[in-house]
């Protein structure tokens, strides 16, 4: 029999192994905080947890993460113009970088006929609906720069062209602090097609 062993400890730093980019040395380091905190912090952690899981869900307008009927950027912003993207995370990326004052549409996925995903079963009909009530100018396509995410920005654009609506991608190249040496062709190549005038 292992003496070490404490059960509940390590049923917690299992649940702690489970978050995405969380090892078992990291998950131990959380548990191990949250039983030597005072209890109060420990109530006010599974709280937060629960309520979030409660109360989140999707705004009704872009998909985005809300705990209203509708979140509080399309609440602020106008429809002129709308940046695509595939997940929640990656609104908020783009908000990290304030610089960006439109609105949003999340996809909830990208179509991907390997794994069954079809441009039905994410939400690019609901995007549509917003194109065609004509308030939009330009339609952002900010799905990664992966096959999916191309297939998925190539297939959106065809669908909202036809409206009049200037419809853009989002560059893609080298990121800051990157040496060309350790660039991947891809990557170059992009950088090159996508280069600005000075």
């Amino acid at each position: 029999m292992d003496t070490t062993k404490i059960d509940s400890l390590d049923r917690l730093t299992n649940e702690f192994s489970k978050l995405p980019g969380v090892g078992k040395k990291t998950a131990g380091r959380y548990a191990y905080y949250i039983v030597t905190g005072s209890l109060a912090q420990a109530q006010g952690f599974a709280e937060a947890i629960l309520e979030a899981k409660e109360k989140v869900k999707f705004c009704s307008n872009c998909g985005n993460f809300a705990d209203a009927e509708v979140c509080p950027i399309c609440k602020q912003r106008g429809e002129q113009t709308i940046c695509v993207v595939k997940e929640p995370k990656d609104v908020m990326a783009i908000e990290k970088a304030h610089t960006y004052n439109g609105s949003y549409h999340v996809l909830h996925g990208t179509i991907n006929p390997l794994a069954n995903v079809a441009p039905k079963d994410i939400k690019i009909a609901e995007l549509i609906a917003r194109v065609s009530k004509g308030q939009t100018k330009e339609v952002i396509l900010a799905t990664s720069p992966d096959v999916e995410g191309e297939a998925t920005a190539m297939y959106i654009a065809s669908l909202v062209k036809p409206y009049g609506v200037k419809v853009t991608r989002i560059a893609q190249g080298l990121a800051a602090g990157t040496q060309l040496e350790f660039a991947d062709e891809v990557t170059l190549t992009r950088a090159l097609r996508d280069r600005i005038q000075l």
